[in-house]
């Protein structure tokens, strides 16, 4: 089983900025699609972004203001996260589809291999 761990995750103030870090092992990382995924208290897990190649997608709540990035050589991948609202609070998840060089796709059941957690709470 691919292992994922995720850090950076903390608290910040409504309109600071958090970076995440997910890192991956296995083999090939670089053509397996990756997503960051959350889930706030009594909310089902959403989809907040992902990337593959040179494509990436993100959930309308997020656009304009989270990137994510990868660094295949270094098996890492990143959720640069600005302008943070409470409504971003929740645990935050990267995963692993295991389908290479499949797109980029919003569905959890599609990504099984998933990290931890990293908790991240905005407040004003």
């Amino acid at each position: 089983q691919v292992q994922l761990v995720e850090s950076g995750g903390g608290l910040v103030q409504v309109g600071g900025s958090l970076r995440l870090s997910c890192a991956a092992s296995g083999r090939s990382f670089s053509v397996y699609p990756m997503g960051w995924f959350r889930q706030a208290p009594g909310k089902e897990r959403e989809f907040v972004t992902g990337i593959r190649g040179g494509s990436t997608d993100y959930a309308d709540s997020v656009k304009g203001r989270f990137t994510i990035s990868r660094d295949n050589g270094k098996n890492m991948v990143y959720l640069q996260m600005n302008s943070l609202k409470p409504e971003d609070t929740a645990v935050y998840y990267c995963a692993v589809n295991p389908t290479p060089y499949a797109p980029v796709v919003r569905t959890p059941i599609s990504y099984t291999y998933w990290g931890q957690g990293t908790q991240v709470t905005v407040s004003s």
